[in-house]
């Protein structure tokens, strides 16, 4: 078994024990959303008051590395606050260690969903009075300065450190961002009507946590390829509200092409494919990543992305139909006013890489599809002639052909493009074919 130390300027992914050997605090926050961590961070930082300790969920994952967590940290608290995402079958160990700590006169404990819909099954774990911990809960699923201030406020109000904040305000799901401004109205963005326009949509949470230098960066480098940055933040894809206002504002203001940095997926897995809103425009998405890993965890492993970032980042948004381009950010630990936060940190060569990727998108849609030059690739593994276009339970040959002919009926240039099956096949086995095809010149 390997034990790690908690060490700054790194996130493990959770494989190995790590011992964060964090010092006792009257309140700790638990949660898998490092940039909600951050902004109660900042909370804490700017008004003082009861000690704060924070850790992201993913750094517990290791039943040491929970035990090692109760023992130096833990059991000294008044107050323990856990944010779940993906019910309590996500964190089982955790979550037991912690009610038996609690119910053997240890601290306060309130476990509260991690999204905006209440787990009734997470109230067995809560100690305090529930509508104490649905309030707590309002004040983090709104989110915002002024309710990531309250949240602090209630949870030093509940450990008798304070008096209790006002009510949770309900806030806009969704909105237009401007880089250096912060949220806007659609008449502050001040768009350059002379440029194509691409709209970057992100995680509203960025903004609560002060995370949002990948889409200044992002913003900053489109418009060095010049286009115009529409940063549009969301609570979700999900979220009823955030997709009717991604579909007013792509109504109002039609993007050339769509970057998009919220994970997961909004199809489901065998289901038809009917878009998404996303989509409404009819032009490409690109999903930009911003990895969960530190740089430089990434750049020493042999694996790329870790597995949750490929499931998140790679596999599911592909569901949707998503263009995978590549991470943009890392995360990294920042020490600020006596507090370690976990903020993403864009790495300049790849955020370039990407918006050259989308203006060359933009410029290829400029072009007639006669004037395209696009390429059907099909696999050959292993490395020998039978192989060729092979696909488990896939009739790639067929896919190909059918392919080839959408895009003539499209308008494209695919020359004498073999019409079945058995002819592709025929043209791509032979030798001439391998070295020298002759369609699509």
């Amino acid at each position: 078994m390997h034990l790690l130390a908690g060490e700054a300027g790194r996130i493990e992914d959770g494989a190995s024990a790590i011992d964060l050997d964090q010092p006792p605090g009257d309140i700790v926050f638990l949660s898998a959303a490092d940039s909600e961590l951050a902004a109660l961070a900042r909370a804490a930082a700017a008004h003082g008051g009861p000690t704060l300790r924070l850790a992201n969920l993913a750094r517990l994952t290791h039943p040491l590395s929970v035990d090692l967590y109760i023992e130096k940290t833990l059991r000294h608290a008044r107050l323990i606050v856990v944010r779940m995402m993906g019910g309590a079958g996500y964190w089982p160990y955790g979550l037991e260690r912690l009610r038996a700590l609690a119910r053997a006169g240890g601290p306060a404990l309130v476990i509260v969903p991690g999204d905006a819909q209440w787990d009734t099954a997470l109230e067995a774990f809560t100690t305090i009075d529930g509508e104490a911990a649905r309030r707590l809960w309002r004040y983090l699923v709104e989110g915002g300065t002024r309710n990531i201030d309250h949240a602090f406020a209630f949870m030093a109000y509940l450990v008798g450190r304070g008096a209790l904040p006002p009510a949770p305000e309900v806030l806009p799901r969704a909105g237009y961002y401007r880089p250096g401004r912060g949220p806007v109205a659609f008449r502050d963005l001040d768009l350059d009507s002379g440029r194509p326009v691409a709209a970057i949509v992100f995680y509203r949470a960025l903004l609560d946590g002060a995370s949002h230098a990948p889409i200044d960066a992002l913003a900053e480098a489109l418009q060095a390829e010049g286009i115009a940055a529409l940063p549009i933040f969301v609570a979700s894809l999900k979220d009823r509200e955030s997709e009717g206002f991604l579909a007013d504002a792509f109504e109002r203001t039609p993007p050339a092409i769509v970057l998009n940095t919220t994970s997961f997926a909004v199809s489901k897995l065998g289901a038809a494919h009917d878009g998404t809103v996303l989509d409404l425009p009819g032009k490409p998405v690109l999903q930009v990543i911003l990895a969960g890993s530190s740089e430089e965890a990434w750049r020493a492993g042999s694996r790329g992305l870790l597995p949750r970032d490929l499931t998140m980042n790679v596999v599911l948004p592909e569901v949707d139909g998503r263009l995978i381009t590549r991470a943009v950010s890392f995360k990294a630990e920042v020490a600020e006013g006596g507090f370690t936060a976990t903020v993403y940190r864009p790495v300049a060569d790849r955020v370039a890489f990407v918006a050259a990727q989308a203006a060359a998108w933009v410029r290829l849609a400029a072009k007639r599809p006669a004037e395209r030059r696009v390429a059907i690739v099909l696999s050959n593994y292993p490395d020998r002639v039978g192989r060729i276009a092979n696909g488990v339970g896939l009739d790639t040959p067929a896919s190909a052909v059918r392919i080839a002919a959408a895009m003539a009926g499209a308008g494209y240039a695919v020359g004498d493009f073999p019409d079945s099956s058995a002819a592709l096949m025929l043209l791509l086995t032979s030798a001439a074919a391998i070295t020298s095809p002759r369609w699509g010149e």
